[in-house]
């Protein structure tokens, strides 16, 4: 089953068809043609740091002489984009103005908008609860007084 972070467009009430349906996981084209996939997406400024981030680590393995390391420098990208690719594009659409509906588990994008249509309708006055998979930036780290060792922040707690 895959997991489906549900966006809805400002001013959701007017055009319900319009909602946005983003899976939760790797994504093989993002790895495969980071920048293409991101323009697909029109993470415009994205792909463009992508394209150049490739590229000079490409050119950089060159004048180093790396050989096979230099292509793995380049393939980090990839990977990045693979991973977080998904991410990136609903940071994308909350600054666009969109929000989250909530989170739909599926196994296909069908059954993804079936499942969503049939909780909005049974549950059309009570606000959505808000899972969010990728953070605010004011609430992703809040600060943190004394010295730690290692990962201790747990998020949503203060």
């Amino acid at each position: 089953m895959a997991i489906y972070v549900v966006m809805e467009p400002p001013g959701h009430g007017e055009k319900p068809d319009t909602t946005t349906f983003v899976r939760d996981g790797f994504s093989w084209l993002g790895f495969l043609v980071p920048p293409l996939w991101l323009l697909w997406h029109r993470l415009w400024v994205e792909a463009a740091l992508a394209f150049v981030a490739m590229a000079v680590l490409s050119v950089l393995a060159e004048r180093l002489n790396l050989g096979l390391a230099g292509s793995l420098l380049s393939l980090l990208v990839s990977l990045y984009v693979g991973l977080e690719g998904q991410a990136l594009r609903i940071a994308a659409l909350r600054r666009r103005g969109w929000h989250e509906w909530g989170v739909v588990e599926a196994d296909r994008l069908d059954d993804a908008d079936t499942r969503y249509m049939l909780e909005a309708e049974a549950h059309p006055d009570e606000q959505a609860p808000a899972q969010r998979i990728v953070p605010d930036a004011a609430l992703a780290r809040p600060s943190q007084t004394g010295m730690a060792l290692g990962l201790t922040h747990t998020p949503g707690r203060p």
